[in-house]
């Protein structure tokens, strides 16, 4: 299997921090997975290193492929990566229709502008997937007044019209309610049961969706563990992980966590 990453001994400096540190990782194409640590472990960089957002310093072993290459024009780069992120949906302003936030995905661009032409079956393409993604009511809804979940749809369209090889989703239920954080996932299990490759980063172990079957922990800049969910998600390294007493329980195919220990009770009054 092709990798979709290969990375061997990089370290990527934030301004004057290291966010990772001698890191290692390779993950295949149609390998579900699920990027999980506390905030800070360096998961966000990770995808940015891996979209060309960033550069990694090299070593004389180091290396970073990505879709066997590792030199890229970064716009064609993109054209085989579907990214959805905090930072994209802050980029786009209040005014602009759900429309033009899906259509705008053809050229990688925030918003349409006048020199930009669609065809006809670029346009029908981009109604195509935002019916699918059940937002179809919201097409000319202006996108400031859109929900959080609503908008994510969106850019979620927005990056299939390309038909991405895979789709790298930064905290894609970040902000979410309960509801709206779990109609999201079904959207993205629904995309992983039709073959699209989801790399997605987490915090919420609850809501890494059971088709994603492995899952890799970030501590401090550098792989805690590598694995299936089955042997990572447990009581023992999650807690290792957070440092923290957890109790990982599956619950429907995915992992729920609770304190390992009993709450202390408050004194009356």
């Amino acid at each position: 299997m092709s990798a979709l990453f290969d990375i061997r001994n990089i370290e990527v400096f934030r301004g004057r921090t290291r966010v990772l540190d001698g890191f290692t990782l390779r993950i295949d194409e149609g390998c579900n997975t699920a990027i999980l640590g506390p905030n800070g472990a360096g998961k966000s960089t990770l995808l940015k290193l891996v979209s060309g957002e960033l550069h990694p310093v090299f070593s004389g072993d180091s290396h970073i492929k990505v879709f066997g290459r590792d030199c890229w024009n970064m716009w064609d780069l993109r054209s085989h990566l579907g990214i959805v992120s905090h930072h994209i949906q802050q980029e786009y302003l209040a005014g602009v229709t759900g429309s033009n936030v899906v259509l705008s995905g053809f050229y990688s661009s925030v918003d349409v502008w006048q020199h930009q032409t669609f065809s006809t079956g670029q346009r029908a393409k981009a109604e195509e997937i935002i019916d699918m993604l059940g937002v179809g009511f919201l097409r000319e809804r202006a996108f400031g007044s859109m929900s959080t979940g609503e908008q994510r749809r969106f850019l979620l369209a927005r990056t299939l019209v390309n038909d991405p090889r895979v789709l790298l989703l930064d905290e894609p239920t970040s902000g979410l309610d309960v509801r709206t954080a779990f109609l999201y996932s079904e959207v993205l299990r629904d995309l992983m049961r039709r073959g699209k490759t989801i790399l997605l980063t987490t915090h919420h172990i609850h809501e890494i969706p059971p088709e994603v079957r492995r899952v890799v922990l970030l501590k401090n800049g550098r792989v805690f563990a590598d694995g299936s969910r089955e042997d990572v998600l447990t009581s023992e390294v999650l807690s290792a992980l957070f440092e923290y007493p957890l109790r990982a329980v599956s619950v429907n195919g995915t992992c729920q966590v609770f304190p390992a220990r009993a709450a202390i009770p408050r004194s009356p009054g």
